[in-house]
């Protein structure tokens, strides 16, 4: 009975968790050793309930976002934005400064830190700046998601990007600017070295809506360059990434994106 059934729903979901490319319904079906009779009517059901969808091209069966929104929902509701928890497992990860910036219109705002440096040379800029486009990786990571013209564009608007006082190795033109776009999009993340000042180094990747997959946000790690040099900062960029998709899922019930 009752118990049993919601168990194999229970089952069939949490399968899916562990399958974010999808299972055929015959492969769950022998996972879970339920008939595919069973199998077929729970997925109906909860396709039309929403907590399921089928790819309609290979056929397999994910979690829609409708069951993790649920459970954020739930955390922000109690009173903590599950946003910082996720900046602070990061920082704790790598043992430097991580930022998250928004999205608003035109300009991308940090917003929220993590500082993961407890000793020794530390990195830790103010809160509610506008990350400047030109010449750090968080600005990089959000150009890379446009056209080139579309970013020379916005850089443009947003004239004040360039003061003296850049890093040695920051673009001096639009040119390389643009190459270093190139390679953003190519990896699927931005990195910089001394580029928006001296000593510090950085690297960023832009957070994404779950839905309709709009930039939403950027999520960087940045310190002292003695410790984040070119091959410290492409370590990083698998754990950089994984961090974005987490945050791409809070995204639905959090306050920074609200």
């Amino acid at each position: 009975m009752a118990g049993s059934q919601i168990e194999r729903v229970f089952n069939v979901l949490e399968s899916l968790t562990r399958e974010p490319r999808g299972l055929p319904m015959q492969m769950l079906a022998e996972q879970l050793d339920i008939p595919k009779s069973a199998t077929h009517r729970m997925l109906a059901e909860l396709i039309r309930l929403g907590y399921v969808r089928q790819n309609p091209e290979n056929q397999r069966y994910h979690l829609s976002t409708k069951l993790v929104a649920m459970g954020f929902r739930y955390l922000a509701g109690s009173g903590a934005d599950i946003v910082q928890p996720v900046l602070d497992r990061l920082a704790q990860e790598t043992g430097e400064l991580v930022r998250l910036g928004i999205i608003e219109g035109e300009r991308q705002i940090w917003i929220a830190k993590s500082q993961g440096a407890r000793s020794g040379l530390r990195y830790d800029p103010d809160m509610g700046r506008d990350a400047p486009l030109f010449y750090t990786a968080s600005g990089h990571a959000w150009l890379a998601c446009m056209s080139d013209a579309e970013a020379l564009s916005l850089v443009e608007r947003q004239g004040g990007d360039r003061p003296k006082d850049m890093g040695p190795n920051a673009p001096r033109s639009n040119i390389e600017l643009l190459e270093r776009l190139r390679l953003a999009r190519e990896q699927g993340y931005a990195w910089v070295e001394e580029s928006s000042a001296v000593g510090t180094s950085a690297i960023a990747a832009v957070v994404r809506h779950p839905t309709d997959e709009r930039v939403i946000g950027v999520l960087s790690i940045a310190g002292p360059s003695a410790r984040m040099p070119g091959a410290r900062l492409h370590e990083l960029a698998p754990l950089l990434l994984k961090f974005t998709e987490e945050l791409s899922a809070a995204s639905l019930a959090s306050e920074f994106f609200n």
